[in-house]
């Protein structure tokens, strides 16, 4: 049956509500819960937050296979497979009972984040709603920017009904009733046995031929290091602000307002945005990075600035989180959108992995927080230089076997 973008728009309000629950049960509810777990583990904060570090080290390093799968067999299998698997591993996480069992199953959810979260399910919108697929992953995008919003509270309040062993259990149940059969419904593709053969040949030259090219670099070093700050500054946000002298109810209050802002960049993105490339959103997106950093050197009682900062910074954030998902279309098409994506992801959620330490070595380096801003802006600059670099628009896989979407 025929690809009809129209007859999917289910797939909008569902994946929005299986990243809400994925980014919420495998991301943003380890920030609540390992405190108790460090406790009943008797080990270190560095230790425990080692664990999560490696999921996304795992996750990153199959995201290119991740998507090469996609390409090839749809979404159906890979996610369907990687809902039961974090169904399972965060049944085992609420039985864990050593570091060494920490560390095996968050290996092992690395790989249910690779097949489950933003990259694979971008894949499958790419493929579904064709020229229509920057509007869809906006739309799923909104849904993800509230997975904090609720993640953090609902976890903080299971906590304190359940504990973590129990509120572990809980995730685990809601990706096994909620996520596995939304995605057990993802349409397949289906192709006769010669055009498989070709497509296979032409997916492995298109990928090989972009990994040659001088862009792909600049692209995915531009984005990477956009990401690297990111990582590093949603872990050490609360810590500058108080440094720089800002009082800990107002720092709050500035973190709090980051949240928010992401939703209200992909608001604008949608709306405002929607008839630019991702070419030049990402160019405005990128540089609000490091002129939001540069805010944080003014004096404490300028909470406006501060203010100001959250803003820049979110909404930076949000737009960014959009633009490594639409980019890699505009830049080599659709057909092989998967295996690039996932290419150009790795390398990107390596950095989200090595974000907060790299910022903590720095700090120790530096002799404080202020050394840290001025590196960071730093980085952030060299990210969006890159990105200028970035040639126009110049789709690879034009001539790729197109592959027929098949309805459950």
């Amino acid at each position: 049956m025929r690809n009809n973008a129209s007859s999917a728009g289910w797939l909008i309000p569902a994946f929005g509500m299986t990243q809400m629950i994925g980014w919420g049960a495998l991301f943003y509810a380890y920030g609540v819960l390992m405190g108790p777990m460090q406790t009943a583990l008797y080990t270190s904060k560095p230790v425990i937050v080692g664990a999560f570090s490696l999921a996304l080290l795992v996750s990153g390093f199959l995201s290119t296979l991740a998507g090469a799968i996609i390409d090839r067999f749809g979404g159906r299998i890979l996610m369907g497979a990687g809902s039961a698997l974090a169904a399972l591993l965060l049944a085992l996480l609420s039985h864990v009972d050593s570091v060494t069992e920490l560390y095996l199953v968050w290996a092992g959810i690395g790989v249910a984040m690779s097949a489950t979260l933003y990259q694979p399910a971008f894949a499958v919108l790419t493929q579904t709603f064709g020229s229509e697929y920057r509007r869809a992953i906006t739309l799923v995008t909104l849904f993800g920017g509230f997975a904090s919003t609720v993640s953090w509270p609902l976890t903080q309040f299971l906590l304190g009904k359940c504990g973590w062993r129990d509120t572990w259990m809980i995730y685990a149940i809601a990706n096994l009733l909620l996520c596995l059969p939304l995605h057990a419904l993802l349409p397949v593709f289906r192709q006769d046995h010669g055009a498989r053969a070709a497509a296979e040949t032409a997916t492995k030259a298109t990928l090989a031929t972009v990994l040659r090219e001088p862009r792909f670099y600049l692209v995915t070093g531009a984005i990477t290091l956009n990401a690297l700050v990111f990582s590093a500054m949603s872990l050490h946000l609360i810590s500058i602000l108080q440094a720089r002298g800002v009082s800990p109810a107002h720092a709050a209050a500035i973190g709090a307002l980051v949240g928010p802002m992401q939703v209200l960049g992909r608001v604008l993105e949608t709306t405002i945005g929607k008839k630019a490339t991702s070419r030049q959103v990402g160019l405005i997106a990128i540089w609000l990075l490091p002129l939001a950093l540069a805010l944080l050197l003014a004096p404490s009682e300028w909470l406006l600035v501060y203010g100001v900062f959250a803003a820049m910074y979110g909404i930076g954030n949000g737009v960014m989180t959009i633009v490594r998902g639409t980019l890699p279309a505009e830049l080599y098409g659709r057909e092989t959108y998967g295996a690039i994506s996932g290419a150009m992801a790795t390398p990107v959620l390596i950095a989200i992995a090595a974000g907060p330490f790299a910022a903590s070595l720095v700090y120790s380096l530096t002799g404080g927080y202020a050394g840290t801003i001025l590196v960071l802006i730093g980085i952030a600059l060299l990210g969006a230089i890159l990105f200028i670099c970035v040639a126009n628009h110049s789709p690879l896989a034009d001539n790729l076997p197109v592959l027929k979407k098949v309805e459950p």
